[in-house]
This record gives C-alpha cells, structure tokens and sequence, in this order.
C-alpha cells in the first residue's frame, strides 16, 4: 500500500512541478512549448558525404556549381568546378552541345534549377550512374528534369552527362 502511495506523490509532485513553470492566465509571460516526445520529432536535414564516393561527389558538384551559377553567374568559380570534377572529354562535348543547344551542357538548360537530389542508380565496369534530379519553377508547383551522370571510380570525376529517359 506504501508503494502505491509513493506512486502517487511522485504523481502529483510532477504534476504540481508542471503547473508551477506554467505562466498564469493573463500574464504577458510565455511559456517555451514542451519538447515532442522522441517518436514525434521532426527529422532534421542533415547533410553528409564520403570523399572516395562518386555518388557525393556527384552531388557536391551539382550543389556547388549551382551556388556558383546563381550566385556568380557564370564565371570563372563555374568553370573551376567544371575543370576540377569533370573529365577533359566531357568538358569538350560539353562546350559543343551548347554551342549547338545555347543552354548549360551541366543543367541541360537555359535556366538555373532551384534545387537538386542525387541518387545512386548502378555501377559496372569500373563507372557508376547517378540520377540527378532538378527542380525548376515555384515550390507550389515545381517542375522536374532528370539526369544520368556517369562517374569514372577510379578518378571519381564525371564522365558523361545525359537526360534521364529511364523509369
């Protein structure tokens, strides 16, 4: 029965403690919201990467020449990113598909994106494939275009840049 009776102080000791931090009605006082219980806890992002994967340094590349595009335009941080994560082969094609197509051979685009998600897609051969996906337009009603970037492991830099037709 003294078991019971210690429960119950405990009980109402927290309880009291509780309406105790509480600020009265009326009172200019706020106070700070409780925690979520652990299972209720919004994820927050996190970002991370590996410096021998070719799947982060895809997606190094696409957020750093991003940022530089948007925020440089496309100058001389742009082509730095080019020539330090690209191959020399891939830089060519590049330059004569948008001499062609007067667009952005890394974004398949005139425009800049506004966001961007890389995901594993396969390796083989010595290469892995990553789909790229950029996100165009207002976060109401994005728009989204896809890419299969080609990695080369043994140098981890991108080989080929192409629109993803797959599934």
């Amino acid at each position: 029965m003294s078991g019971h009776r210690t429960v119950r102080r405990a009980a109402l000791a927290a309880a009291l403690s509780a309406f105790a931090v509480t600020a009265p009605a009326g009172s200019s006082a706020v106070a700070a919201p409780a925690p979520a219980p652990a299972g209720d806890r919004a994820e927050v992002p996190t970002r991370a990467g590996r410096t021998d994967s070719a799947v982060d340094r895809v997606a190094d590349f696409y957020g750093s020449y991003l940022d530089a595009v948007t925020d440089d335009g496309r100058g001389a941080l742009a082509q730095a990113l080019r020539a330090h994560y690209l191959t020399p082969e891939l830089r060519a094609r590049l330059a004569n598909w948008e001499q062609r197509e007067h667009a952005d051979g890394v974004l398949r685009a005139q425009d800049t994106p506004t966001a961007w998600r890389v995901a594993y897609n396969d390796s083989a051969m010595g290469r892995t494939w990553t789909r790229v996906r950029l996100t165009w337009g207002s976060p109401e009603q994005p728009r989204y275009t896809h890419l299969l970037v080609t990695s080369d492991l043994n140098t981890l830099r991108i080989s080929d840049i192409q629109p993803d037709t797959g599934p």
